[in-house]
């Protein structure tokens, strides 16, 4: 008895295709719900379900050479790959939204392997690249020892010193790399003027938008090459999974895919699956984390026991200009510093009781560090400082809990 494969009932061409592909065509919410996503799903189900397969079948040889010369689209292997996986991708990028729909995005084990995977994939030895001295400390890291141990040099310069950055770049200078706004000082970048340095020099640029996020600001519409995201913060916003993300033009995102299928740093089906249902909610949750954020923010700045607060809304902040015309809001992360020492510091964060002292950001629970403590602890203080960690900074990561609630509670453990 032969076994004939079972086949799926065919479904119009025109009901597999995602009815929303960019979030400019409708609200970031609308955008959030449906961007990328077919409107017919396997079974009629209303969600995309977990397709946990590591390897897929061929009906036939005719399929297996119709999909190696590009006439079928399907999945092979799952280091390649997933439905699951693919789904998230197509919503991330029309969240992000480029000049163009010509806008693709891949998904990663962690943000820190987006990094990894494009520095490796993008930097050959002998080539150099200028990295932002705010940048997240293990890009740095990596930058400082495995890349420099594969023949890749770097300069670091002052995040925002745009005569620095111009002055850094070499003729074999292949990226710049930096955040906005970045960590934990929050400086925001003025994309365009970036861009502008980096074209005039034929230089590739990566910004890690993380904290901002694709609600808050759209590097790609200014012309920057790549954007990365550690999904693992606000986009599954929830504390409960570890992912990353690349976006870009659909050929650079395509280069780097085919070197991800030999570094290996793929997102698994299910925790692509809770970034996906994370999504759903993500500009809602958004709302909430930037109106806590500037709240937060603003009682702060009042209070005769922080002696600095870095928010980029508020009018002291170095980059105010630039991030009330750059960003639609500021994210959920204040920055500030005690009138104490590291130990008084550390006495306040002990005090507080909604937040909880961990690392990250961008879930529905508030956390709290004390970076020259949770980031910083192996250096010395004169270490931190020549670093820019002091013993009184406190990084506060706003959750989705009532703003007053949150003030209530920095005030009493201010009370000391």
């Amino acid at each position: 008895m032969t076994l004939e494969p079972e086949r799926q009932p065919d479904i119009p061409e025109e009901a597999h295709e995602a009815r929303v592909r960019d979030a400019s065509e409708v609200g970031a919410s609308t955008a959030a719900v449906h961007a990328g996503e077919p409107r017919c799903r396997a079974h009629d189900a209303i969600t995309t379900p977990i397709v946990q397969s590591a390897t897929y079948t061929f009906a036939n040889t005719a399929e297996l050479i119709d999909y190696h010369e590009g006439r079928i689209a399907r999945e092979e292997y799952g280091r390649y790959g997933n439905p699951t996986a693919r789904t998230v991708e197509a919503r991330l990028a029309a969240l992000e939204g480029g000049p163009d729909r010509e806008t693709a995005a891949l998904l990663c084990a962690s943000g820190m392997n987006a990094v990894t995977t494009v520095l490796l994939a993008m930097l050959p030895a002998g080539s150099h690249l200028v990295v932002t001295d705010d940048s997240y400390r293990r890009t740095r890291q990596f930058v400082r020892t495995l890349l420099a141990r594969l023949g890749v040099q770097h300069t670091v310069v002052p995040a925002c010193d745009y005569a620095a950055i111009e002055a850094a770049i070499r003729p074999e200078t292949r990226l710049i790399v930096s955040e906005s706004p970045t960590n934990p000082y929050l400086r925001v970048l003025d994309l365009p003027r970036l861009v502008s340095i980096a074209r005039q020099r034929r230089v590739k640029t990566m910004i890690d938008a993380t904290f901002a996020t694709p609600y808050n600001i759209q590097p790609l519409k200014y012309g920057v090459d790549l954007v990365i995201h550690s999904a693992t913060k606000y986009l599954g916003g929830h504390n409960d999974l570890l992912a990353g993300a690349i976006i870009g033009r659909p050929g650079i995102v395509g280069a780097l895919r085919e070197s991800q299928g030999m570094l290996g740093g793929i997102c698994d089906p299910h925790s692509a699956y809770l970034l996906l249902r994370g999504l759903k909610t993500f500009a809602l949750r958004m709302e909430r984390h930037n109106s806590n954020g500037l709240t937060v923010a603003r009682f702060l700045r009042e209070h005769p026991r922080i002696t600095r607060v870095h928010y980029p809304a508020l009018p002291d902040h170095p980059d105010h200009a630039v991030a009330m015309e750059q960003m639609r809001g500021w994210g959920g992360v204040v920055s500030f510093e005690l009138d104490g020492d590291l130990e008084a510091t550390s006495r306040f964060i002990d005090r507080l009781r909604l937040p909880y002292i961990a690392p990250s950001l961008g879930g529905t629970e508030s956390l709290v560090e004390q970076p020259a403590l949770m980031s910083f602890y192996e250096l010395t203080t004169e270490e931190r400082l020549a670093v820019g960690i002091r013993n009184n900074l406190v990084r506060l990561a706003c959750g989705i809990e009532d703003a007053e609630d949150l003030i209530t509670d920095l005030a009493q453990a201010l009370n000391d």
